[in-house]
């Protein structure tokens, strides 16, 4: 699979803050409005991965006509490395504020897994023209009412290895698909995946005020069982949120396996909606 953003006519790069996070920038192409009158999309990547992750769906919203900001947390892809052993959840925080602030106007904030949860946190406080998540990390009060069944959580050392993918191909990722994700994968820090993950020693995980949350959102879940559909809507009822299940798709397929449009074209009506 190539990256599709290297594509793109219109793309620049800088380095962001104390930490020099990464950051790609795409112009919106024939923009329907001007601009000015469109928020920002500002994409934030989750574990393991980074703003290469957005590879596939970059190009839909660009020639849709909305600008793109695909943020890299610290240590993250490009961004300057760090002590991995030392970041925490609100390290992670602060870097998306930094971005935020770099946007230049409340943007419509898009995050996927432990992005999806990071940026659940920052609409509890941050003004935002928009959230979407995209097969998010469960807040405490979502996992109390729908855990995982059977889940064996990891106690993981002081940094944790990218996950090995041993298949070749998954239900909606082709061999491809696997072959760039693997070229990519990083670890990831502990103390804040340990913080947000069940699976790797979170006790309860990281609690949303849903309250507090004022900007309109739109929740998009993997969907192959009737718990993760609960979940999905269980994390829409607290965000206020519109809720889309995608049956038969994997977690990061819904990103950059062959059925990656059905999301990307599910956010782009929701986008559209809210000029209305």
């Amino acid at each position: 699979m190539i990256d599709y953003t290297t594509l793109l006519p219109d793309h620049t790069t800088k380095y962001i803050g104390e930490y020099d996070l990464y950051l790609e920038m795409y112009n919106a192409e024939n923009p329907a409005a001007p601009t000015s009158e469109r928020p920002p999309l500002l994409f934030v990547h989750g574990a393991y991965t980074g703003s290469w992750m957005w590879s596939k769906y970059i190009p839909h919203f660009v020639r849709s006509g909305w600008t793109c900001y695909c943020m890299n947390l610290r240590g993250h892809y490009r961004s300057r490395a760090v002590d991995m052993s030392k970041v925490t959840v609100e390290d992670y925080l602060d870097d998306i504020r930094t971005i935020i602030n770099e946007c230049g106007q409340p943007p419509i904030l898009i995050g996927f897994s432990m992005g999806g949860i990071l940026s659940q946190k920052i609409a509890e406080s941050a003004a935002l023209a928009g959230l979407v998540i995209i097969d998010s990390s469960l807040s405490r009060e979502v996992h109390e009412q729908a855990p995982y069944p059977d889940l064996v959580p990891v106690v993981p050392g002081l940094i944790i290895p990218p996950p090995i993918r041993e298949e070749t191909t998954s239900l909606d990722e082709s061999a491809d698909d696997i072959a760039f994700q693997r070229k990519y994968l990083s670890m990831e820090a502990a103390l804040a995946f340990g913080t947000i993950s069940v699976a790797f020693g979170a006790q309860q995980g990281i609690s949303i005020d849903g309250s507090l949350i004022k900007a309109p959102a739109l929740v998009i879940k993997a969907v192959n069982n009737d718990i993760e559909d609960r979940q999905g809507r269980l994390t829409a009822k607290q965000l206020h949120a519109e809720y889309t299940g995608l049956q038969g798709t994997t977690h990061t397929g819904l990103l950059v396996g062959q059925r990656y449009h059905e999301g990307a074209d599910r956010i782009l009506t929701w986008l559209e909606q809210l000029g209305n």
